[in-house]
């Protein structure tokens, strides 16, 4: 059993994942911010790879890309600084990033090397599920790593079901109310996870995109196991004059 059907297995609702940029805001604030989100009672850390061009993501998080990368980062790089994290990192971690970055490493060599430092499985939103089928998949379940597929309110059940099958770990549910985020606007959202609930899935379900708060956090939680907050995470960081602080007071927040 992975580490990340492991956590399912042992916690079924309330799961914070909190996506943090790896070499932000310094190249070497990875380790120590997953230190802190691990002891102040994040679930999974999902670790951004930067990239010039990440078309899934907002203003905020690609600028934190930006700033990671005129600080170094590379994924060779943060490989070397995962080297020995699972000496004091316990929670699942999955990379997230673009098919780019990765083919020019070399797929199975990133597989190869992620399985060694003891990542749990990867987050690619432009990797497509036919290419996923074909080739990709299979490389990834030979060093046991989980992938997850997104999907949106505007997915249909069929595809819904098919991501579903192909994914393992959990499923990444995109809102549809992604920047603003109110209960008056997180209905949508509602009907949206009771709608996901309904298909009754093998995987988990985690909501991401408008997560920022206490209370968009739980207002998610009647109809999926969890959420992932990211963007707000960033933005508190890049305001930050103490990031070890300012991460535990902003998961205290969301938490307590």
């Amino acid at each position: 059993m992975s580490r990340i059907q492991s956590l399912f297995e042992k916690k079924n609702n309330g799961i914070l994942n909190v996506y943090v940029t790896a070499g932000f805001p310094k190249i070497d604030s990875t380790l120590e911010l997953m230190e802190v989100l691990q002891s102040s009672g994040v679930d999974l850390i999902e670790l951004g790879m930067p990239y010039s061009d990440p078309l899934a993501d907002g203003p905020v998080i690609q600028e934190s890309s930006l700033v990671a990368l005129g600080n170094g980062m590379t994924i060779k790089k943060l490989f070397e600084q995962l080297e020995s994290f699972r000496d004091n990192i316990h929670v699942p971690v999955v990379l997230m990033g673009y098919m780019n970055t990765v083919l020019q490493y070399g797929f199975e060599q990133f597989c190869v090397d992620a399985a060694r430092v003891g990542i749990d499985g990867f987050i690619l939103p432009d990797l497509p599920a036919f290419e996923f089928e074909k080739s990709y998949g299979k490389i990834m379940a030979k060093y046991n790593l989980d992938f997850i597929f997104l999907v949106t309110p505007e997915t249909s059940e069929e595809r819904v079901r098919k991501l579903d099958k192909l994914s393992s770990g959990f499923l990444y549910a995109v809102s549809s109310s992604s920047t603003t985020g109110n209960n008056k606007e997180f209905n949508d959202i509602t009907e949206y996870l009771k709608k996901l609930q309904s298909y009754e899935l093998k995987n988990p379900i985690l909501v991401g995109f408008g997560i920022r708060d206490k209370s968009t956090f739980q207002a998610v939680l009647p109809h999926s196991n969890g959420a992932i907050i990211g963007t707000a995470f960033i933005k508190a960081l890049s305001t930050s004059t103490d990031i070890k602080q300012t991460a535990s007071e902003f998961i205290k927040g969301v938490l307590n």
